[in-house]
């Protein structure tokens, strides 16, 4: 891996732990943005890179606000496997993602994180007591809506910022 890379993937990671360090947290519901630059390393450069990016970001953002628990490698897996998903997807378009493909698979992706995310609470719940499942499936539907948005979002984003990437 090149120094560029090494250091892109190096700012990328820093920006999603910043960003999901900065969420809006409203009980089982967090509306952030520290997947997109997880988002940004898998159109550059795949799934390998994007993968690290979001287990140092995730990781580092997980260790930083809950410290570590029994539970931290399922709340960095969402991240990890949106970042294989988008890198696959990726790469099969030649790194070269363009409507309506990338709001597609952004969306895809943001579900993705949102379904494990709701894997992971209802594991934590069972372990720690933190919720009941009907709380965890009571806003669900709210969850899945707002992973679209921000799949929406992110693929009207990512097209004006890749070239100053």
């Amino acid at each position: 891996m090149k120094t560029s890379r090494l250091a892109a993937n190096s700012i990328l990671a820093a920006a999603c732990t910043i960003l999901g360090y900065f969420a809006l947290d409203l009980g089982n519901i967090k509306i952030s943005f520290e997947a997109l630059p997880i988002f940004v390393a898998a159109c550059l450069f795949g799934a390998y890179d994007a993968a690290l990016v979001s287990l140092v970001g995730t990781g580092l953002y997980q260790l930083l606000r809950y410290g570590i628990t029994v539970t931290t490698p399922l709340w960095i897996l969402p991240y990890f496997a949106a970042a294989i998903f988008v890198g696959i997807i990726s790469k099969r378009y030649e790194y070269d993602l363009k409507m309506p493909a990338l709001l597609i698979v952004f969306v895809l992706a943001e579900l993705i994180i949102t379904g494990f995310n709701t894997l992971a609470l209802y594991v934590d719940s069972k372990i720690f007591q933190y919720y009941t499942p009907g709380f965890i499936t009571a806003v669900l539907a709210l969850r899945l809506g707002l992973a679209a948005v921000k799949g929406i979002l992110f693929s009207a984003l990512l097209p004006p910022l890749m070239p100053s990437i």
